[in-house]
């Protein structure tokens, strides 16, 4: 199966993609690392890197499932486009996608949280907290039955 995490910088999906990777002994494909790589690599800042991370991520994914793996997919996923490129992929492969949706409900914890996290990804330019609040009120609305987890 394919399960695609969601959710806005600093909610927790990234702990609970790894946590269930760990207990699945399912990979975990990250599109933050991804596109860091590509940084480190020599593309420029100016290049559409986030979108190249998440094409990346489906090719990866793609080989994963090709092997009758499941996969876990760690990424924001705040668009339709994104979510329907996950879709698009289990579809191929004729396995089922799952959605989890990882949100902090506080706002207060949410930014402490993201605040005091070090994740370490060299290479990454993590987001300010007003680019989160901005996402935030772009998050598209779900059109997919998904698993919601308050964390």
């Amino acid at each position: 199966m394919l399960i695609a995490m969601a959710g806005l910088p600093g909610a927790g999906k990234s702990s609970v993609a790894e946590e269930l990777g760990r207990k699945s002994a399912a990979p975990v494909v990250s599109v933050d690392p991804i596109e860091a790589a590509m940084r480190r690599a020599g593309v420029a800042r100016s290049q559409p890197t986030g979108l190249a991370a998440y094409a990346v991520a489906v090719a990866v994914a793609d080989g994963v499932l090709a092997l009758g793996q499941t996969v876990i997919i760690d990424a924001v996923n705040a668009v339709e486009e994104a979510r329907a490129q996950w879709r698009s992929l289990a579809s191929r492969r004729g396995v089922p996608v799952v959605f989890i949706e990882v949100v902090c409900s506080d706002p207060v914890v949410h930014r402490r949280r993201f605040e005091g996290r070090s994740r370490g990804i060299e290479g990454f330019d993590e987001p300010t907290w007003e680019a989160v609040e901005r996402r935030r009120e772009e998050f598209a609305a779900w059109a997919d039955d998904r698993l919601v987890l308050a964390a």
